[in-house]
């Protein structure tokens, strides 16, 4: 049984800066076509779909929105919104940058990354955005938090050390980060900044969070 209930405050330093500052489908190479999609020809002939990426964007703004109290009110909820994103999944797959642009694309990560209390929908949008990213379809950088996302969630060792949580104003992994003499070279790879300067702009929040 799917459980579709709003995620708890769990590190919400590191929710917020997942979905402020994560690569947003920037870490690729490549010219992005009018629709702001990913290179030209990475998946094939699928069309743009403005309606769905309007709706993705929007659905991010209402997970931002009820995460932090800031902004208009939501329209949704956190259940609606991934009783909606499992919708899309069964009709596209994973909502690549050929079918909604970058900003849609990381949109549906955004909600994917925040379904804490839907391991079922969160281990199915890591697997179709790992199909998504093998295409050039996707954003590396994405697929990096949210594998890290689920790996934390099952108490598992990280990849890329995304998942962050704050010891009073020392930013900490939220699990152990698996062989860490690579894990720059793996964060490069997803086009993500070095360990040591990621934790550096985690403890600056923890450390206004301890305030």
């Amino acid at each position: 049984m799917r459980t579709t209930s709003r995620p708890s405050a769990v590190t919400l330093a590191g929710l917020l800066l997942a979905a402020l500052t994560a690569c947003a489908g920037g870490d690729e190479s490549g010219d992005a076509d009018p629709s702001g999609s990913g290179p030209a020809g990475s998946a094939g002939t699928v069309a743009f779909d403005q309606a769905l990426h309007d709706e993705l964007v929007r659905m991010q703004a209402d997970d931002q929105a009820e995460l932090t109290g800031q902004g208009e009110d939501p329209e949704t909820t956190f259940e609606e919104r991934q009783v909606r994103l499992a919708e899309i999944f069964d009709e596209h797959g994973w909502p690549g940058w050929a079918l909604v642009g970058r900003e849609g694309s990381t949109a549906a990560w955004v909600v994917a990354q925040h379904a804490d209390l839907d391991p079922e929908l969160q281990r199915r949008a890591l697997d179709l955005l790992a199909e998504a990213v093998a295409a050039d379809d996707a954003s590396h950088g994405d697929l990096a938090y949210l594998t890290d996302r689920v790996a934390a969630a099952e108490g598992k060792e990280q990849t890329y050390g995304t998942q962050i949580r704050c010891d009073g104003a020392e930013a900490v992994p939220a699990t152990p980060i698996g062989d860490q003499a690579g894990v720059d070279e793996r964060r490069a790879e997803a086009g993500l900044d070095p360990l040591r300067d990621y934790v550096a702009e985690m403890e600056k929040l923890c450390a206004s969070d301890a305030e």
